[in-house]
């Protein structure tokens, strides 16, 4: 297998986010080429490469990615846009009735400049603390602001709960997947190394083959495509729900577990079936290690149709293969946690930002959306859709197996809505700083 390139691929594309985590999420809009062309050229020395990287400051990292639209904006040349894969080039909002983003999910209904045409390049930034963030982002600063004809047009801050849990009251950011030749190694001990093909252009992905990639060599070339998400979260109608469809505080934990797949401290139902088990939860050593065909076939412990067993099948029967339509998922929180024990909504806006990483929008993230998410087909459960990212709008129905008779909820309202997203094509450095030697 030929070595993979990892000096070149910028560390954000293959890393877990730290724990804790503060960040910022900023789009900008390029109204002159040569600004946007040197704008990067600033932003090139806080931009790192690898992992893992022997300089703890280095904990903080800056990360760009660019939309179509925004290669355009920068002149990268028609014949090399033209490469690019089509839902790249279409753009997320085009391709909104195919992964789900309907009714109040509509681009119609997104918050600007999503969809809009007018997010060119995405500046993205991680950190464990305030200071080292600060620290990250104080040349890209310098850049924005030094450099006319380059406008932020957008910007979100992100990040962990006191809770250390999401919105919803959960632990996340557990599962990554273990990728051939990364040296990364993946959370769960008994997952078969994935190609790196898979999350990374240039290099052979599961099927033997290399993914289609952009051209130059030199601009594809250890690049991937990123989906990046604005979901807001539905926290007051969530747990209203739980409630009206339990008989107690217990009841109601167990019910919220069999939506998700997981206990609040991210205890796995496969593992931890009964009763949520803080230890376990707080373990990366046993917290992910299972499988679905050996620990829980019928999914009597962790329903077929929860939420991380859906986005993530494992070796669970279903139809397809999974591991074809593996993914890196990233989500960090924004907004203020709904209080404890709160069931009215408040109007905030809360919710994360998702962060989804693979080298194929089409067969990955697109295919996770419209068909595991979206649908029920491929677990036998047709309609029905994911209980937590599902968009029900007050129909919908989750199946959750038991004995001797299985349970099933029915006019599930939706508990996410989508705010705005984008499909972005995140370069490897050296096509970085070929979009910066572009002539015109």
């Amino acid at each position: 297998m030929t070595g993979i390139e990892i000096d070149d691929i910028q560390s954000a594309a293959l890393r877990p986010r730290p724990v804790p985590y503060v960040g910022r999420f900023a789009f900008l809009r390029v109204d002159d080429r040569h600004a946007g062309r040197a704008l990067l050229r600033r932003l090139l020395p806080a931009i790192d490469g690898g992992w893992p990287s022997p300089d703890p400051s280095q904990d903080a990292w800056v990360a760009v990615a660019f939309t179509y639209q925004g290669l355009r904006a920068l002149g990268v040349p028609q014949e090399s846009l033209d490469s690019f894969s089509q839902p790249f080039r279409e753009g997320m909002a085009a391709r909104a009735d195919h992964i789900g983003d309907v009714g109040e999910s509509a681009p119609a209904n997104w918050e600007p400049p999503f969809g809009t045409g007018e997010v060119h390049i995405a500046v993205s930034a991680l950190s464990p603390d305030a200071a080292r963030l600060h620290k990250a982002l104080e040349r890209a600063h310098v850049a924005f602001h030094e450099t006319p004809g380059v406008e932020v047009i957008w910007q979100q801050e992100v990040r962990q709960l006191p809770t250390g849990r999401t919105t919803f009251g959960f632990r996340d950011g557990i599962s990554h997947p273990n990728i051939e030749g990364v040296g990364l190694p993946g959370s769960n001990p008994r997952e078969t190394p994935i190609k790196a093909g898979e999350f990374i252009l240039g290099y052979p992905d599961e099927t033997g083959n290399l993914p289609p990639m952009p051209s130059p060599d030199v601009l594809g070339h250890n690049g991937t495509y990123v989906a990046v998400r604005k979901i807001h979260t539905k926290v007051a109608a969530w747990r209203q729900h739980l409630r009206a469809n339990s008989s107690g505080a217990e009841d109601e934990a167990l019910l919220a577990a069999k939506m998700v797949g997981r206990w609040p401290s991210g205890a796995p139902l496969t593992l931890a079936p009964d009763h949520d088990d803080r230890e376990l939860g707080a373990d990366p050593h046993r917290n992910n290690d299972f499988l679905y065909r050996e620990n829980d076939k019928h999914g009597l412990r962790c329903p077929a149709g929860a939420h991380i067993r859906r986005v993530n099948p494992r070796d669970a029967d279903i139809i397809g293969d999974a591991r074809m339509h593996r993914l890196i998922r990233r989500g960090t929180t924004y907004g203020p946690p709904l209080p404890e024990g709160v069931t009215e909504d408040d109007g905030a806006d809360r919710g994360l930002i998702g962060v989804f990483t693979g080298a194929h929008l089409d067969r990955q993230f697109e295919f996770i959306k419209a068909e595991w998410v979206n649908d029920g087909n491929f677990i036998g459960y047709p309609g029905e859709q994911d209980p937590v990212a599902g968009h029900h709008d007050g129909t919908g129905t989750v199946t959750i197996p038991d004995k001797p008779i299985r349970r099933r909820l029915k006019n599930l309202p939706s508990f996410v809505a989508t705010r705005g997203g984008e499909y972005c094509f995140l370069p490897g450095l050296r096509a970085l700083r070929w979009i910066t030697e572009l002539q015109d």
